[in-house]
């Protein structure tokens, strides 16, 4: 095989992976849930491994049914946990809550079954370049859905992300349609982690968003600097990756944090060249 065919699928994936996670970012960043896709993934990753211990293969439909049915708990609960003005709990004090239990648990259940340590490492950078082309074909279909969904419904769930008190006031069930946001963000969640692992999912819903917030306010405008920047930080993480024999995830996770910092320099450059 030529160097293009072995990267052209985990580049692809990576494509992917930031169509609708950069849009999904957006929507984190602006309720000021950070942590809410760590936590999910790591959800996602504890089922999986359950499953593994039931003795279903990491990549099989049984062990993805373990992390979309775990997923879908964690959803339920982020949804009914929203944090309100006369909560005192703020919902980062759950998430994080999550993670940690989710991801303490994940290496309790992995430390009974066999090449754990071989497991949590793969839970946590993923293993991208092994990625095929069907798997790529269904988790693009599935993800079209997805943004089909939040396409049809983005009037309610853009405003609950950006005034919450606005969409009371119109009479929303503001707790419902968290559900269903977290539900469909679930269903995404479960299958990038399967592909990309937790810290590279994580990178792409973030430092896409937080990226485009520099320069912008305009959502359409974000999302394009965001789609922009995860193709062009993918390639480069990829062809990096490759050429210096490191781990493909992990390198474009430091990748993603390299840009950004750039990012933040030109931008700080540029506002102190106009001052």
């Amino acid at each position: 095989m030529t160097v293009f065919e072995i990267l052209l699928p985990a580049f692809v994936a990576s494509v992917i992976l930031t169509g609708i996670h950069a849009y999904l970012g957006i929507h984190v960043v602006e309720r000021g849930v950070i942590f809410v896709d760590l936590s999910l993934a790591q959800i996602a990753a504890f089922g999986g491994t359950v499953g593994y211990l039931a003795g279903h293969d990491l990549h099989s439909p049984a062990a993805y049914a373990f992390s979309l049915g775990f997923t879908m708990l964690g959803a339920a609960i982020f949804a009914f946990t929203r944090a309100h003005r006369k909560t005192r709990i703020p919902q980062e004090a759950i998430i994080g809550i999550a993670y940690a239990v989710a991801a303490a648990a994940s290496v309790l259940v992995m430390s009974k079954a066999t090449r754990e340590t071989e497991h949590l490492k793969e839970m946590l950078v993923g293993n991208i370049l092994s990625v095929t082309w069907p798997e790529l074909v269904r988790t693009a279909a599935l993800y079209a859905l997805v943004g089909a969904f939040h396409y049809l419904c983005r009037e309610r769930f853009l405003l609950i992300s950006r005034d919450e008190e606005e969409a009371g006031r119109r009479g929303w069930n503001v707790r419902t349609w968290d559900f269903l946001f977290y539900v469909s963000f679930g269903f995404v969640v479960t299958s990038s982690v399967g592909i990309a692992g937790v810290l590279l999912v994580f990178s792409f819903l973030i430092v896409p968003s937080v990226a485009s917030m520099l320069f912008s306010e305009r959502i359409g405008v974000r999302l394009v600097i965001g789609w922009t920047m995860g193709v062009v930080v993918s390639a480069a993480g990829v062809l990096v990756s490759f050429y210096s024999d490191l781990p493909t995830g992990a390198t474009i996770v430091v990748t993603f944090g390299v840009a950004l910092l750039l990012m933040a320099g030109a931008k700080k450059l540029a506002s102190l060249g106009s001052g």
